[in-house]
């Protein structure tokens, strides 16, 4: 193992002391990136169980692991921004001053590595050495987290040369402490770089490089230098002509964004010869270039993903993505061949296999899940079929259009265009879902995320509308905004629109609009389509039903409109002047 530090820069090597300094490890071992490293790491995970070694014939360098039955999602609750100023967080963080986290957490962090290894993981946030690229040092008790965050980000000691003598890197610490969720804290320190987690085990909770870094940290570091930090997917549409158009889109959980970022044309399309290449799945980060357009790239290596429901129909490009060095959290261990099963995989669940908290399990028999709901595979990006040509350029790829969606029953129609960037600006602050069976609670309860970054804004989000704003007054070419609702149901509660690969349909008309080839009428909200643009062809759709698809109920948005002014209220002397000027436009249209 290599112990001997890999820098000499006097800010790492500073850190890595005082964190040892207070939870005590054994041994301190350097992550050079190395196969050989990482695989004597997963030897070791393999003796102890923290890692089980699955068929190498079926899914070649896979691994299952099993967290602790209390430990198995993001915990938003115990998830804190501890900035210097209360007001700096906002009021749609958690907040905790810096002095009480530091004293009160690092109390908990005192000795929280006694026995145990302390590894040291310099990783990238996008490709080493490119002009979007961030660094971060984490330091965790926990081969897990070393393994999944050398499929998630670009780990190892290019990094740190890279780095040089610079001191803006993130700091990471993470301990496995005793997994207690009475003193489970997730601190983000944006001033300071810096990122705290103790006494989780769960991937979002403690691979440092994804929400924590990417988004959070992220986001304020890009309000600071003029950049944003957006949790967005990022697809490439290539037409037959060979031309490769790319759009960035913001979903709520559980509008299928993950299907969205690795779509399938329909076949119809498939023979005229489109392709969809995925660039991002989750995050995007996203710069001016010089010539004035909005440039992305996906700071990520891997993707994390929720297994349940992931299937050769659902979504092939992320089942295939699975089948090779990935490692799998939570799911159902199949002892009759050493593979792993999850709820949705198909209809033939094992009858001989263990469940996700490692209990005997008949899948035939069985009351209860197999995997956990929110059991995820990682799994590195180059396993992708769809995966971008462009994935690794370090420059990004240009925005044609920035798509914003949610899940709603009746307000939202199919698709429309905001009027310009300010007007889009809006659309992206008042996205919202209606609750389903699924989440706990009412049904059809309309629940705000503004541009998919509620839980994920790094700072106070009047001031992250205020960035947006500012964004668009610096951009020459700005992409075009829209909105889509693949949801629309009708009376009896039937999805109106097929939705999956079905979806080009919508972005084909998107595309266009963003070339001006297709006309648009103007409504209360914005420009929709005509319905004799959006093509059906091969579709077991009429016309009049997506005539209602694309239908604005004014009654219906009087209604929304009051909602959104009671969301607004939150954000207070905040909330900047152009969001309330469109917030009385709408309101002036539906009159």
């Amino acid at each position: 193992m290599a112990s001997k530090p890999l820098t000499s820069n006097k800010s790492v090597l500073k850190f890595v002391e005082e964190s040892a300094a207070r939870t005590c490890p054994d041994e301190i071992v350097w992550i050079d990136g190395s196969k050989e490293q990482l695989d004597a790491l997963a030897a070791a995970a393999l003796k102890t169980g923290e890692l089980i070694k699955l068929n190498e014939e079926l899914l070649p360098g896979c691994y299952l692991h099993r967290t602790a039955v209390n430990d198995v999602a993001r915990v938003e609750d115990r998830t804190f921004i501890c900035s210097r100023r209360e007001e700096d967080a906002g009021p749609t963080n958690n907040w905790m001053d810096p002095k009480e986290a530091y004293e009160k957490v690092g109390k908990i962090f005192e000795g929280a590595m006694k026995g145990r290894t302390m590894y040291v993981i310099p990783f990238s946030m996008g490709k080493v050495g490119s002009p979007f690229a961030k660094a971060g040092i984490e330091l965790t008790d926990s081969i897990y987290v070393v393994m999944n965050m050398n499929i998630m980000t670009r780990v190892g000691k290019e990094v740190l040369d890279n780095l040089g003598d610079s001191d803006d890197f993130v700091r990471g610490l993470h301990a496995k402490a005793d997994l207690d969720e009475t003193k489970r804290y997730i601190l983000h320190f944006p001033e300071d770089n810096t990122i705290w987690s103790v006494n989780s085990g769960y991937g979002g909770n403690v691979l440092l490089g994804k929400k924590c870094f990417a988004l959070r940290i992220a986001s304020y570091q890009g309000k600071n230098e003029g950049w944003m930090a957006e949790h967005m997917l990022i697809l490439g549409i290539q037409n037959p002509e060979g031309e490769i158009n790319y759009i960035a889109a913001a979903f709520p959980s559980a509008c299928g964004k993950t299907n969205l970022a690795m779509l399938i044309p329909p076949e119809i399309y498939q023979k005229k010869g489109y392709k969809c290449w995925c660039v991002g799945d989750d995050i995007a980060w996203i710069r001016i270039g010089e010539d004035g357009r909005l440039w992305a790239v996906n700071p990520e290596n891997g993707f994390f993903g929720v297994a349940p429901g992931t299937n050769m129909k659902s979504n092939p490009n992320a089942l295939i993505s699975t089948q090779k060095n990935t490692i799998f959290t939570n799911v159902v261990h199949n002892l009759d061949n050493n593979t792993v099963w999850w709820e949705g995989l198909d209809k033939n669940p094992p009858e001989h296999a263990v469940d996700w908290k490692g209990n005997p399990w008949n899948g035939k028999t069985s009351e209860v899940k197999g995997a956990h709901p929110n059991s995820r595979f990682t799994a590195p990006a180059v396993n992708c079929p769809c995966l971008s040509p462009e994935f690794e350029n370090p420059k990004g790829v240009p925005l044609s259009a920035i798509v914003f969606g949610g899940r709603r029953a009746k307000t939202a129609p199919l698709v429309y265009q905001a009027r310009d960037w300010e007007h889009g600006v809006f659309v992206g602050s008042i996205m919202a879902s209606e609750t389903t069976a699924a989440a706990s609670g009412a049904v059809g309860v309309v629940r705000r995320d503004p541009m998919a970054m509620l839980p994920f804004c790094g700072y106070h989000m009047g001031d992250y509308f205020q960035h947006w704003l500012d964004m668009g007054k610096k951009l020459k070419n700005p992409p075009k905004i829209f909105n889509v609702n693949w949801f629309r149901t009708d009376d009896e509660g039937h999805f109106l629109w097929p939705g999956f690969g079905d979806n080009l349909r919508v972005l084909e008309w998107i595309i266009k609009r963003c070339k001006g080839e297709v006309e648009a009428r103007e409504t209360a909200i914005g420009y929709l389509p005509d319905p004799e643009d959006i093509n059906i062809e091969g579709l077991d759709l009429d016309r009049k039903t997506l005539t209602d698809l694309l239908s604005v109920d004014k009654e219906m948005w009087k209604a929304d409109a009051q909602g959104i002014e009671e969301f607004y209220t939150k954000f207070g002397s905040k909330l900047p002047k152009e969001l309330k000027g469109e917030l009385e436009t709408l309101k002036k249209n539906l009159q």
